[in-house]
Parts: structure tokens; C-alpha cells; sequence
């Protein structure tokens, strides 16, 4: 990065409050507040001036689209009408792969659906930031369950290498659904990025919904793409236990609500046990729940040791879960940062460092930088 853009990119972050400095594997690692109060922020992305403007959207589940930059934030209009309640409302948020291009973005949302139902449903709209607007937005996805209730909508989204586009659901608290190959509920779903299917998905001839790439998940509230492989991973809530780390194959049936590590809140046994046959074993479980949220894999300069792992929000525990890994097995679990509240979503940031969301009484963006 040229000298002139860091010293502004420095400025722009700087932050308001006092700086907590923790101890970790990496060393002593620095966490800053960066930005304005927010209210129950959800996920965040890079826009690709950030290097020069320190340009963050966010969302917030009230409905806000949120465009950071420095301590300065303003909303962008546009942004289409969400069911806000429960774990409902404006969710995800990604930039098409080409966004310095095109201008696109796409969220995820809880749309709402007749008699106080509502679905997940993804639009993308061309960013105008002239205008401070989102404009030509269009639905490219639709969940049609209209379940009642404010749970379980997962609702990430990651662009493959392919340049399609994978959209979790979750089972909007009817578990059966999670397994029926004819709804949208607790599936990876794989689009184009204008909506229509991929030829070669495993359902796009038939036998199930065709934007249908694998099922049987409860609530992947966490997904990210394998900054060397490119596979897709899945981190999904359990019940009382058993949330999963996936990595979810085409038209494999990962057991919810059949097989689970996990319990019923009451403390009933969930379905047949922990494995039935053609259902797969998840790649790693924790048991008590963290109730897990937005995931990545770091990738940048500033912590190398972290290189190649993945970072998952815990909103249980409020932290984040560094999960180590070595030849794509797990072999710890390294709790971070607890004391900024329920981490919502997690990034590796262009500037090398680690980003997440906290909502909590004070709900804010914080960067994790070396201390020294």
C-alpha cells in the first residue's frame, strides 16, 4: 500500500475508544473500537477503495444498510423492507466478485410474507454512493416456507470461484423441512448471480428444489470460502450442542434433525443417535454450544501464525473461536476476545487485520491488530 494511502487509511480507523490489548497465540494483539455506535449489527463487507477510504457496509437487522468510513457513517436508502423480528430482518451482505465494475451488492434478508410470516429471500442492487442509494434492486432468491416464527433463517452468502453465489437457510423451526428435498428450509443453496440455476447442480434435472446443493443443515448462520481449496464451509447452530463445522458436497444430506451431537433444550434425545448411514459426519462439533455466527479464514500479513485458519462469532460465550487447523483437521479451539458481546460476523480485512461485529449495549465494528 503507498505510504500516503496507509497514513489516510491510519487516520480514517483510528479509534475512539481506548484500544484492550489481550494475549493470544499470536502474541499481544491490540482490539480497537472503529466507527460509530450501531444498532444489532449483522455482517460487514469490504468495498474495494477501502485501502483508500476505509469504506465498510454493514448491515443492521433493523433494516439499515450502514456505509462506514472513518468514524463517519450514513445510511444508504434502498435497502428492501424486512421482517425485523426474532433473528429476522436485513442479515448478510456481499459484493458481487466484480463489484469495482459493476457497482452490485447482495443481501439477505427476512422478507415478510402474509398473516406475520416471513422468508429468507436475497436481492442485489447496484451501490450508488454518489447518491447514497441503492438502485435497480431485484429479488434473486426466494424461500417460499412461509413459516411463522422469528428463527432459524440463516442467511449467509458466499460467491464461489465459479463466480456462482451459495445461500444457507435454515429450517425456520419446522425440523422435518430440513430434509425434504422439495422445500427451501435448512439447505446450501447455489445460484447464478442473476438467480437462475446452475446446470450442474445436483438437483437441476429433478429429484428436488434445483438450487438445492446439499440439506439436511439446522441454521448456518456462518459460511466462508477456503482461501486455497475454494470448498465452502458451513458452521451451523445446533440445539443444546452439536454445532457443526461442514464442508457441504453436492446433493449430500448433512443428518439434521436425524442424526445430531447435540440435545433438545428440554434435554431429549434428538432423532437416531449421532450417524445414520448416507449422512454425513460433520468435520469438527462443539458440545456445550457457542452458538456460532459469522466465519472466516484469515489470510492476511499481520498475524501469520493465524494464516489458513478459521475464525468463527460465538454469540454464546461472546467471543470469537479461532479454530486451528492443520492438513484441514482441527486441532484447537482457541477462544478470543470475550467481553465485546455477541460476535455477529467475522473478516479477514484488506489491511491485513481481523474485523468483527459485537452486538451488545454498545453494538460496534472492532479491528484486531498487533499490539507491538
Amino acid at each position: 500500500m503507498p505510504r500516503p494511502a496507509l497514513a489516510l487509511l491510519l487516520t480514517l480507523l483510528a479509534a475512539p475508544a481506548a484500544a484492550q490489548v489481550f494475549q493470544s497465540s499470536a502474541g499481544p494483539v491490540r482490539v480497537e473500537a472503529v466507527g460509530p455506535e450501531l444498532d444489532t449489527p449483522w455482517a460487514m463487507a469490504f468495498l474495494p477503495d477501502f485501502s483508500e477510504t476505509g469504506a465498510i457496509l454493514v448491515t443492521e437487522r433493523g433494516g439499515a444498510l450502514k456505509l462506514i468510513e472513518g468514524e463517519r457513517a450514513r445510511e444508504i436508502a434502498g435497502a428492501p423492507r424486512v421482517a425485523a423480528s426474532g433473528q429476522g430482518g436485513l442479515l448478510d451482505v456481499a459484493l458481487s466478485p466484480s463489484h469495482a465494475e459493476d457497482g452490485l451488492v447482495y443481501l439477505s434478508y427476512a422478507a415478510p410474507a402474509p398473516r406475520g410470516r416471513a422468508n429468507t429471500h436475497v436481492a442485489r442492487g447496484r451501490l450508488d454512493r454518489a447518491a447514497g442509494a441503492l438502485t435497480d434492486v431485484e429479488v434473486i432468491f426466494e424461500m417460499t416456507s412461509n413459516a411463522s416464527g422469528g428463527r432459524h433463517f440463516g442467511s449467509r452468502l458466499v460467491f464461489a470461484t465459479d463466480g456462482t453465489l451459495f445461500i444457507t437457510t435454515g429450517d425456520r423451526g419446522d425440523r422435518p423441512s430440513a430434509q425434504d428435498l422439495q422445500s427451501h428450509n435448512g439447505k446450501v443453496h447455489r445460484i447464478h448471480p442473476d438467480g437462475s440455476i446452475p446446470a450442474d447442480n445436483p438437483f437441476a434435472q429433478g429429484g428436488g428444489l434445483p438450487s438445492i446443493w446439499s440439506y439436511g443443515h439446522r441454521n448456518a448462520q456462518g459460511a466462508a470460502r477456503h482461501p486455497e481449496t475454494g470448498a465452502l464451509w458451513t458452521i451451523s447452530h445446533g440445539a443444546r450442542g452439536g454445532d457443526e463445522i461442514n464442508l457441504p458436497e453436492p446433493g449430500r444430506n448433512y443428518g439434521w434433525p436425524v442424526i445430531s451431537y447435540g440435545r433438545h433444550y428440554s434435554g431429549g434425545r434428538i432423532g437416531e443417535g449421532t450417524e445414520k448411514a448416507g449422512m454425513e459426519q460433520p468435520l469438527f462439533y462443539w458440545d456445550p454450544s457457542i452458538a456460532p455466527s459469522g466465519a472466516a479464514f484469515y489470510d492476511g500479513d499481520l498475524f501469520p501464525q493465524w494464516r489458513g485458519d478459521l475464525f468463527v462469532g460465538a454469540l454464546r460465550g461472546r467471543r470469537i473461536a479461532r479454530v486451528d487447523l492443520e492438513g484441514g483437521e482441527v486441532v484447537r479451539d482457541e477462544p478470543l476476545f470475550e467481553g465485546f458481546g455477541r460476535v455477529r460476523d467475522v473478516r479477514s480485512g484488506p489491511d491485513g487485520a481481523l474485523w468483527f461485529l459485537a452486538d451488545d449495549d454498545e453494538s460496534r465494528l472492532y479491528r484486531v491488530v498487533p499490539a507491538s
